[in-house]
């Protein structure tokens, strides 16, 4: 009888013990605006956040907007629609951390038209940008907090390309910052004889970009738009693309990117800052933001030129060491103790 009850009492303070340890955990909460099940870039991030930051023994929460729960730091995506749940948590803590991080339409849109974003980046205590690059756009004063953190993406298994014709895949969401049909008006500076096809995985984000892809796949042999898939079907068409195709006309970093360099996969870029901070000056796969002729000779160049192509893929071979996932714990861990300890 003794011993039974010595278990159940040994049993009673185990599970007390780990009771205690989980509420005496720190909490971090993330704020995105993206709401729960969204494949929007913002939620993509702060899912992944919040996978190294539990590794890393953190509660971690996501909400939309800040629960006014007590948390030992606030992280933010977007410094314009996150700006309440910012101005409320320093408001309750000011003498408590937050960290910022700032997305494409922050720095190429919000920045220059609402003064909110200047005043999330004056109540921030840590500054995120995803690509080199945009440490440019931050305005000086503030520039000391910014770090950058790279978007890892774990290797992706190679898939067997079609050998009778030249894959192109183009992901992301229809909506007009993406410039999601640059890749359409491109077609008809296409070869007859190329042997190029295009698979262009995305929601449509208006009733209208939807009608222009389903005339665009009725119009255009090559070109098929697939609407939304998962993500494990976006993976595998990525892998067994030629190329990838990302015609943006702003992007704070895109995670497509490291998915790509990831799988080995080269790069056809716009060039603009969020994208040449992630893919280096000297990269030979860039085109001029929204000029379709560019890109439809880009597009030939790496079908017919094999040198060219070779060259694509030692230099997205190169990359690889950005986009590690430990390597972005790392920096996510360096950052988070700088602040909150």
């Amino acid at each position: 009888m003794a011993i039974a009850t010595g278990s159940c009492i040994g049993a009673y303070f185990s599970e007390s013990y780990f009771k205690g340890q989980l509420l005496n955990m720190r909490r971090i909460e993330i704020v995105t605006p993206a709401p729960p099940g969204s494949l929007h870039g913002n939620r993509v991030t702060a899912k992944r956040w919040q996978g190294f930051l539990r590794q890393l023994g953190y509660r971690v929460p996501i909400t939309e907007s800040w629960s006014g729960k007590d948390t030992d730091l606030l992280i933010a995506l977007h410094a314009y629609r996150s700006h309440a749940s910012i101005d409320a948590f320093k408001l309750a803590y000011p003498n408590r951390p937050l960290i910022l991080i700032l997305t494409g339409t922050d720095l190429h849109r919000d920045m220059a038209n609402h003064s909110e974003v200047h005043e999330s980046l004056a109540l921030a205590d840590g500054l995120v940008v995803l690509q080199t690059e945009a440490l440019r756009i931050i305005p000086a004063k503030w520039r000391h907090k910014a770090t950058v953190i790279h978007q890892s993406a774990p290797q992706i298994p190679k898939q067997q390309k079609p050998n009778d014709e030249f894959s192109v895949s183009v992901i992301g969401h229809l909506r007009p910052e993406k410039d999601p049909f640059c890749i359409v008006r491109a077609l008809p500076y296409l070869h007859s004889d190329s042997q190029i096809t295009i698979q262009h995985l995305g929601m449509a984000m208006s009733g209208e970009m939807e009608k222009i892809a389903l005339q665009a796949t009725k119009q255009h042999d090559r070109y098929t738009w697939q609407g939304m898939v998962s993500h494990q079907t976006t993976l595998r068409t990525l892998a067994r693309s030629h190329v990838i195709v990302i015609s943006s006309r702003m992007e704070g970093g895109a995670h497509v990117v490291s998915e790509a360099i990831a799988a080995g996969i080269p790069i056809l870029a716009s060039k603009i800052a969020g994208n040449c901070g992630l893919l280096g000056k000297d990269y030979l796969g860039y085109f001029p933001v929204g000029n379709e002729k560019a890109l439809a000779r880009l597009l030939l160049r790496a079908e017919t030129d094999q040198l060219f192509y070779k060259k694509l893929r030692e230099q997205v071979k190169q990359l690889r060491k950005l986009i590690r996932p430990s390597q972005e714990k790392s920096a996510i861990q360096k950052l988070i103790s700088k602040l909150i300890y």
